[in-house]
């Protein structure tokens, strides 16, 4: 797990690249967090070229360094860019493969898969890309197990994010994964974003959106937030809402591109995560404060959610955890 700045992020910026997907990457990896009392990463930018000509000529990147920076890199973020059938810098391919080799943590976003693949490092693995570029992305590498609809998959040391925004739901995801839920809720706040989207939510709604008042869920999902421990089922929050459940349903569908149960048990589960992090030991507590209702269910869904049984999580994100892997 990353301690302090110690774990450096490099994003390599090549002929093309989006600058939004660039922005993502620094607003979650490399902004200044003096809240926190130290800088979860080590962030900077690299280029092949002196001179970098983004995406329609929005703007030329200057002032970064060189491919060698990625040399150092923890984990690599990789060039993303709209004209997908133009093949990358061979010297990019090369510093992408050279990182891997050495254990590196590769992440793409959106287009981010073409890199990838084009430096045969998703061959026989699960990827994500945008769904604009399913077919030709399976025509090119049939060889990659793509997942067409889900906004992000991680795949281990190498992780991708199908579009634009679903690089922040990815971002925050790493963040999670590197640091812990309270973290990552932290930086979520900072972003004004969801602290939490699965990856294997949809990418889009395949429907016009139709034309109705506003029926924002924020109000229902905050009053429901602060009663995760009680004994709160999918009917309370159809008539909290007072709609019906398959309506509430809908809704959440098209709104979150979830169900209300997975919304209510990924609540409790980031919940769970939290009083851990802080630092209560007792899993029956911790089951009973979060609405998870045991420990053996506890267990089964931190685990699910997190990879790390509740043990492991205490000693990955727990109080002192930090401390003890500097000694």
């Amino acid at each position: 797990m990353p301690q302090g700045s110690s774990h450096r992020v490099v994003l390599v910026v090549d002929e093309n690249s989006n600058p939004f997907e660039m922005s993502c990457a620094i607003e979650v990896f490399g902004l200044r967090r003096p809240e926190l009392g130290r800088e979860l990463y080590d962030f900077t930018l690299c280029a092949a070229a002196p001179e970098t000509r983004m995406r329609d000529g929005f703007f030329t990147l200057t002032g970064v360094p060189g491919l060698e920076a990625a040399e150092s890199a923890d984990t690599l973020i990789v060039p993303n860019r709209p004209d997908t059938d133009t093949p990358r810098s061979p010297r990019v391919l090369d510093a992408v493969r050279r990182a891997h080799a050495r254990g590196a943590r590769l992440v793409g976003f959106c287009s981010g898969a073409f890199t990838l693949a084009e430096a045969g490092l998703l061959e026989g693995r699960r990827a994500a890309c945008h769904w604009m570029w399913t077919d030709s992305f399976r025509a090119r590498f049939p060889g990659v197990l793509l997942e067409p609809d889900v906004l992000f998959v991680d795949d281990g040391d190498i992780l991708t994010a199908s579009g634009s925004a679903s690089a922040l739901d990815l971002g925050l995801h790493l963040v999670r994964r590197d640091h812990g839920a309270e973290i990552a809720n932290h930086v979520s706040r900072r972003l004004v974003f969801a602290a939490h989207r699965d990856g294997g939510q949809r990418q889009f709604v395949e429907r016009p959106l139709p034309d109705v008042r506003d029926e924002s869920l924020g109000p229902l999902l905050a009053w429901a937030q602060e009663r995760l421990g009680e004994t709160l089922t999918v009917a309370d929050l159809a008539d909290r809402a007072a709609v019906s459940p398959a309506t509430l349903h809908r809704r959440f569908q098209s709104q979150l591109g979830t169900t209300p149960l997975a919304w209510l048990t990924a609540e409790r589960v980031a919940l769970a995560c939290r009083l851990i992090e802080r630092g209560e030991e007792r899993l029956d507590v911790v089951a009973a404060r979060s609405g998870l209702g045991t420990a053996a269910n506890l267990r089964a869904r931190v685990r699910h959610e997190t990879g790390l049984s509740p043990s492991a999580y205490r000693r990955r994100f727990g109080p002192g955890a930090g401390e003890a892997v500097r000694v």
